[in-house]
Formats: C-alpha cells, sequence, structure tokens
C-alpha cells in the first residue's frame, strides 16, 4: 500500500471530504493539521510548489492536489493504482 499524507484544517468540508474517500478505500494516512501550525502549513506549501489551499494530498510523497484532484482520479479510475489498491 502508499504511503499517503494529508494535510487538512479542522473546519474545512474539503478536507472532511477528502480523509472520508480515503477511510472508505481502508487507505492509512498521516493527517497534518495545519489549522493553527503555521511550520506545518509552510511545509505544506513548499511541498505542492505555492499552494496554500487544503487539503493537500500526497501518494508516495508526490502532490496530487486536494479533494476535488483526488475524487477526480477515482472517477478515472486512477487513483486506486496509485494507492496500491487491487481492482
Amino acid at each position: 500500500m502508499a504511503e499517503v499524507e494529508i494535510y487538512t484544517s479542522a473546519l474545512c468540508g474539503y478536507s472532511h471530504r477528502a480523509k472520508h474517500l480515503l477511510g472508505n478505500k481502508g487507505v492509512k494516512f498521516v493527517e497534518y493539521d495545519v489549522t493553527f501550525d503555521q511550520a506545518k502549513r509552510q511545509e505544506m506549501t513548499e511541498r505542492t510548489g505555492g499552494k496554500t489551499s487544503v487539503p493537500q494530498v500526497f501518494i508516495d510523497g508526490k502532490s496530487v492536489g486536494g479533494s476535488d484532484d483526488l475524487i477526480e482520479l477515482d472517477l478515472d479510475d486512477e487513483l486506486d493504482p496509485m494507492l496500491g489498491i487491487a481492482p
């Protein structure tokens, strides 16, 4: 299974939606809550090449974008292979 990291914010519905999608797939992930953590928010911004919105999802160290991007990957049947989930 792939290593998944997600930068989130406590009051962000998109963050909850992304975590819900990953959870429904049985994917374990490392969550970084940037709500009150400026250092983690800066780390996220650097890793994404300047993106400041949450969530930001990384699969095996590669930025795949936010919640809408994650859902699009799933709809295009590209997410499961990235996560290492057998069809």
